[in-house]
């Protein structure tokens, strides 16, 4: 039955303080809480009707957590979540009022809400953002188990709350909380919370059997009662006889399980073994078997209904020896037989042992094992709502299926992508823990570099004093590491290890270049702000390792420096004459500038724009129209320096010649690889003018530069995009 709170707080001498200590045994506890408490009425005010409320409900928290064994922290954790839930109070305040460690603690509750989430409709999914609530929900969970206990007990405030709803709002709530939060508290093992949440959520949704069975309870509750003493006193008194230290009492029947077993064994109330239920609490494991032999002397017990949990513990935790005998008068009684421990754990779960989880002290589980233990019995949990219909399957994929959550010595919960090994894991504590790995454990175990960590691991890396990064862990066929996290760290560690010899390399490359044109390497001191560099040795090293081309760079040097060209008035005048005397139209030219054809122009080599690219014209000397792609560097400085020479150009409808052009593929150096591109580029009748290829064997990269030949820019990114579809191609560009 449900249980029924005590505090009336409507009577006019109720008293706060003797409330307090009625509940908070620990004066010191009890003088903080009152404190809070105190703190919060003069916060919100007690004038508003609704602020009443919001404090009556704090107050029935704590009526409900504080017999659960929780700790102070929680108890005004639950009080000041209940006036954030109100919109009375920020998270802020609470930090600045409260002090951090609450406000934590508050947060986590809130992130609870995202259960909500897991009962979402193939029609009303909210995509990525919500997966993310639902994933920071689950960590938020194993990290403190707290949280979950103040929100089941701020369902069971609601529960009692709607009593007098509209039956569609009832409806609602109660099977959202029977098919999430119920079993949520009984995978905690949290028994007080389970079977209330189960009773009045099963009242709103099937009101007439609720009813039905409730009446045939009440209606031979005296013959039971009597019937259940007197059974009692026998039992107790034949085991203080046998000298068996235990309790023994009759134990009240809640209606959800009473209709379950019902339906689930299609019996009617009068055939029911177990109406009547006594259960027997021992001081020592070794006295429940021992009670266990009374009963069975005592009385005939029906063999299939016979259960021991103790020696098989449900996966919850749940110990206890369960059997149904024939009593007196040929009654069936069910007895459960547990010890004091037992009895605790299953009546308070996870809640029980709470206290324990910061450390090892006292000789109990170490945090991180406790928080593993918690993790196991929400992921049980979620394959609970699973079978319910309830959890869509994009929920299940990418919070639980492909994720792994792992923990750190201290029991810090990590969350990683599935198919992780250990280095991610280094790599996502820190660069640094990465860099200076030298071994992992596993559980106390040592492993492998390319180990795969698993849901529930311990993982303790081993690091020296010194980085030491191996080349070999970025070859993806090696299996070293899974996530683009690690990866791009290690990639950016070998780039600043090399950083002196790329800074040699570009110098070398920079000044053969620019001594092409006469020009030296300090006429390239404006390319460094050009490309965002802070140095010059920046620009080179960005050069040496590929990150800026080379050819920018001159280009730009040379517009820059081009102070000596004089503008072709010939060219212009006769471009403009043409433009104002003949009709704007498209000719059989491949370009036509300011809408005339056939006059002298080239395809620019910095940029080799092909038909399809959007493009600009800029008058040369003597070289008629040199044609750009409209986002080539070169032609917006020249444009910046000399914008008179500017001119509008579009490619001919009619031009049919073909393009140079060239690209570049980088991909994992494998075997087969040239024969997959040239394979792709035969298929797509490109014309190969040119192939050269590189390999790095230490990063196991190759590099393949093309010169194709083609006559449209929906060719060359068909091509492209062939390209990058090659096994193995991490990038395909033209350059």
């Amino acid at each position: 039955m449900v249980s029924v709170r005590e505090a009336h707080f409507s009577d006019p001498h109720f008293q706060l303080d003797e409330w307090v200590t009625r509940y908070i045994s620990e004066s010191s506890e009890a003088e903080t809480l009152l404190a809070l408490i105190e703190q919060v009425e003069l916060l919100i005010g007690q004038k508003k009707e609704e602020n009443v409320s919001v404090l009556k409900r704090a107050r029935e928290m704590i009526e409900i957590l504080a017999p659960l064994n929780m700790d102070i922290e929680t108890l005004q954790a639950a009080i000041l979540f209940v006036v954030f839930d109100a919109k009375l109070i920020s998270l802020e305040d609470i930090q600045e009022r409260f002090g951090s460690k609450l406000e934590i603690l508050v947060s986590s509750v809130e992130t609870m809400n995202a259960i909500g989430a897991l009962k979402v409709g193939e029609h009303t999914r909210n995509g990525e953002p919500q997966i993310d609530n639902i994933r920071k929900m689950l960590l938020a969970m194993v990290e403190d188990v707290r949280a979950v206990v103040i929100k089941l007990a701020e369902r069971i405030c609601l529960l009692r709350e709607i009593k007098s709803a509209d039956e569609d709002v009832k409806v609602l709530i109660a099977r959202e909380i029977a098919d999430i939060y119920a079993p949520l508290a009984n995978r905690l093992g949290i028994g007080q919370l389970k079977w209330e949440l189960e009773d009045i959520s099963f009242r709103y949704l099937h009101p007439q059997t609720y009813k039905d069975i409730a009446k045939q309870l009440d209606g031979k509750r005296i013959d039971r009662e009597t019937f259940i003493d007197n059974f009692v006193s026998q039992l107790q008194a034949r085991l203080d006889k046998d000298d068996i230290r235990a309790k023994v009492y009759g134990r009240p029947k809640h209606i959800y399980s009473i209709w379950k077993k019902m339906n689930g064994k299609h019996l009617k109330f009068d055939e029911l073994f177990d109406v009547r239920a006594v259960r027997i609490v021992t001081d020592r494991l070794q006295d429940c078997y021992g009670a266990l032999g009374v009963v069975h002397t005592l009385w005939h017990h029906i063999p299939r209904e016979f259960d021991d949990y103790v020696a098989n513990p449900k996966p919850n935790g749940y110990q206890s020896i369960h059997t149904i005998v024939v009593g007196p008068e040929g009654k069936t009684v069910e007895i459960q037989i547990r010890t004091e421990q037992m009895h605790e754990d299953a009546e308070l779960g996870v809640a029980a042992h709470w206290k324990y989880k910061e450390g090892t002290t006292g000789g109990k589980q170490s945090g991180y094992e406790e928080k593993i233990n918690w993790l196991r019995k929400i992921l049980q949990w979620q394959e609970d709502v699973a079978e319910s219909g309830n959890l869509v399957e994009e929920v299940r994929s990418q919070v639980f299926e492909d994720r792994v959550y792992v923990f750190t010595p201290s029991g810090e919960v990590v969350d990683l992508p599935q198919g992780s090994t250990v280095l991610d894991f280094a790599y996502y504590i820190h660069s640094h823990v990465g860099h200076k790995c030298i071994g992992a454990k596993v559980d106390g175990r040592i492993v492998q570099f390319t180990y795969q960590v698993e849901t529930g691991q311990r993982i303790e890396i081993i690091t020296s004093n010194n980085p030491n990064p191996k080349r070999d862990w970025l070859n993806p066929n090696l299996g070293y590491i899974k996530t683009s996290r690690a990866r791009s760290k290690i990639q950016h560690w070998f780039k600043q290890q090399d950083r002196d010899k790329n800074i040699i390399a570009g110098r070398e490359m920079l000044e053969t270049e620019l001594a092409r044109g006469n020009l030296k390497i300090k006429d390239a001191q404006s390319a460094v702000e050009r490309f965002n560099m802070v140095s010059m040795d920046d620009l080179l090293a960005g050069i040496g390792g590929g990150d800026v081309r080379l050819n920018q760079v001159v280009n730009h040097v040379q517009s820059k420096l081009r102070t000596n060209e004089l503008s072709d008035e010939e060219v212009l005048e006769d471009l403009v004459k043409k433009s104002h005397s003949k009709p704007v139209k498209k000719g059989a030219g491949q370009v036509e500038v300011n809408g005339v054809g056939n006059l002298m122009s080239h395809i620019a080599k910095c940029c080799q724009p092909v038909p399809g690219d959007e493009i600009f014209g800029f008058i040369t000397k003597g070289r008629g129209i040199s044609v750009h792609r409209a986002d080539c560097d070169q032609v917006k400085e020249l444009i910046r320096v000399h914008p008179e020479r500017s001119v509008d150009v579009v490619w001919g409808e009619n031009y049919s010649g073909g393009y140079k052009i060239r690209l570049r593929v980088i991909a994992n150096d494998r075997s087969g690889l040239l024969r997959d591109l040239t394979s792709v580029l035969a298929a797509e009748k490109s014309n190969v003018l040119s192939m050269s290829s590189s390999s790095d064997v230490k990063t196991q990269t190759a590099t393949i530069e093309l010169e194709l030949e083609l006559y449209n820019l929906d060719g060359l990114a068909r091509v492209v995009a062939k390209l990058s579809q090659v096994d193995g191609v991490s990038e395909a560009r033209r350059v």
